[in-house]
């Protein structure tokens, strides 16, 4: 492609992002043009226009029929995005809407595999995890997404590792099979550790912190939670979950009066 869509997207700012894919959208070729509109449409998603979304999408499906295989991948994620994600209300999600999904998110994933879309393969399945929210499901996906990921030659099919490292780990944790979802949070963390996303890494650690205290390592915990309590104060950003996790922990030691303070700490945060 003529431009790097990553390098479009701020998905805090949904609008911002539209307004650079229509500018792109001026010297796209046919398939580039496509993809472009396929991202605008998510930004309607993300604003929760789902409508304004689907229209979009509905647009250009005509033209489908001639393009390579990015754009169909691209139509059938996003229009599947526009029926359940973590946008959408719980009430909206009735079974009807979820197999429609199902079947979007499905073809898209045929459609990735059949044109070696790594990224987006792993990306559809990412999507079935919120049609299918029983950890067990969410296991089965977690680790299907994981093995392409492991498998790929592609940069950004690799670079899905750690996001779902991390997805496996928290069903393995929901499973209560600590030990494993351990070993993934671990993983996890020393690919963080590479990058340059702070507020991912100090996630990742705290997911460990929050494994350890499952598995009553008290200690290991505790001194998972402070370090990070201290990285967040001198970040500027105190983090409402360091603060939970400490006040689970004291009270696992047995100081109410240490954890009274870290509630009171997260309930100033939160209201």
């Amino acid at each position: 492609m003529a431009f790097d869509l990553a390098s479009l997207w701020d998905f805090s700012q949904p609008e911002l992002s539209e307004q650079r894919f229509r500018e792109a959208l001026a010297t796209a070729n046919s398939d580039e043009a496509l993809i472009l509109q396929t991202q605008i449409a998510r930004t309607y998603g993300l604003r929760c226009d789902f409508t304004r979304g689907q229209q979009i999408l509905r647009d250009i499906e005509p033209q489908l029929a001639a393009a390579s295989a990015e754009p169909r991948v691209r139509f059938e994620l996003e229009y599947g995005r526009t029926l359940t994600s973590a946008k959408h209300s719980a009430d909206s999600q009735t079974p009807d809407v979820k197999e429609q999904a199902r079947a979007r998110y499905m073809r898209a994933l045929g459609l990735a595999k059949a044109g070696h879309l790594d990224a987006l393969a792993i990306d559809a399945i990412h999507m079935l995890a919120f049609i299918d929210t029983a950890p067990e499901d969410q296991l089965k996906w977690g680790e299907q997404a994981l093995a392409i990921a492991l498998a790929s030659s592609q940069p950004a099919g690799r670079k899905w590792e750690a996001s779902l490292r991390n997805n496996v780990g928290y069903a393995l944790h929901q499973l209560k099979r600590y030990d494993e979802a351990l070993a993934q949070f671990r993983q996890a963390v020393i690919l963080r550790e590479r990058g340059d996303d702070a507020e991912a890494t100090r996630a990742a650690h705290w997911m460990v912190g929050w494994t350890l205290r499952a598995l009553n390592r008290l200690e290991e915990a505790m001194e998972t939670q402070q370090r990070l309590e201290g990285e967040c104060e001198a970040a500027g950003v105190p983090d409402p979950y360091v603060f939970d996790e400490l006040e689970a922990l004291y009270r696992a030691k047995g100081d109410d009066a240490r954890a009274r303070q870290y509630a009171e700490k997260r309930k100033q945060l939160t209201r």
